[in-house]
């Protein structure tokens, strides 16, 4: 058994621990609340968008835009891979980067290759260490995304879509359902899937006029709806780190209470033997002399 000096240093280093996990758990238990009411504010306007472009897209047959049509000779797939920056938040990006390996797999099964897009630092380490063909990159995003800085990086899998180069292009990200649930998706971006917008052209019949034409409008709106679909997801992804790691360092400061509490008990217990051993030294020595 160790000594009590020993074993009071390792429940002070604990200790040191714990406070540190414990105002980490507050500061991201803040930032998720902000990260929660950024999301949900932008999610009627990416539904929004959908709506006017799934209308705008069946209204006008006679123009079908690049995003529209499928580039079935194209031997690459582009995949924009949304993490955190910071780690110490559970298994959130071990999660979507599981998730994103299979795809790789999947689409390599199929003899085309991979062209990345990586937004966050551990997205980024994770391509560069499996070697994965790497075309733009977004990091230190901070913990509030914009669009300004987004659209780079997403740009140039939109222009090599547009160039024919790849045949589609998936967004991965850490969909936020609640507080302690956050799920690693995989969505497709382009070619916009003809489901989603006959689904939305059906729930609307307008009508509309057109400034200064419709290939126009709909060239602008078609790429400032993806543009929302990669904000959404990138803020989606930041409420979800902001939560896992809120419940990771709860879990942690936890953790560190009940390994105080052994050490404590370890430290009376050593304590307790060594009084009993001076006590039996005494009362031997006394004894001797009596």
């Amino acid at each position: 058994m160790p000594g009590s000096k020993e074993i009071r240093t390792k429940i002070k280093s604990v200790q040191n621990t714990r406070k540190i996990t414990k105002a980490m758990e507050m500061v991201a238990a803040s930032k998720m609340r902000k990260a929660q009411e950024r999301m949900r504010a932008a999610r009627p306007y990416a539904e929004k968008i959908r709506n006017i472009a799934a209308q705008l897209a069946t209204a006008n047959p006679e123009y079908k835009h690049p995003y529209l049509v499928q580039n079935e000779n194209a031997d690459a797939v582009g995949l924009i891979v949304v993490t955190s920056d910071k780690g110490l938040c559970g298994g959130l990006n071990t999660n979507v980067l599981r998730v994103v390996t299979t795809k790789l797999r999947e689409i390599q099964g199929s003899g085309k290759k991979v062209v990345v897009s990586a937004i966050g630092n551990k997205g980024l380490g994770f391509m560069n260490r499996i070697g994965a063909k790497v075309i733009s990159q977004l990091v230190q995003i901070g913990d509030v995304p914009h669009l300004e800085r987004l659209i780079g990086p997403v740009k140039v899998q939109l222009d090599a879509y547009e160039r024919g180069e790849v045949a589609a292009v998936y967004v991965a990200y850490t969909k936020f359902v609640n507080t302690m649930k956050q799920e690693p998706v995989i969505e497709q971006l382009l070619p916009l899937a003809p489901e989603t917008l006959e689904g939305a052209s059906k729930e609307y019949s307008w009508d509309y006029i057109y400034e200064p034409d419709a290939q126009t409008v709909l060239d602008e709106l078609l790429t400032r709806y993806l543009e929302a679909q990669v904000y959404q997801s990138v803020a989606e992804n930041i409420a979800s780190e902001q939560s896992a790691r809120m419940v990771a360092m709860k879990a942690a400061s936890d953790n560190a209470k009940s390994v105080i509490d052994d050490l404590q008990l370890s430290y009376n217990k050593a304590r307790q033997a060594g009084i009993t051993k001076e006590l039996s030294e005494i009362v031997s020595g006394a004894a001797a002399v009596g």
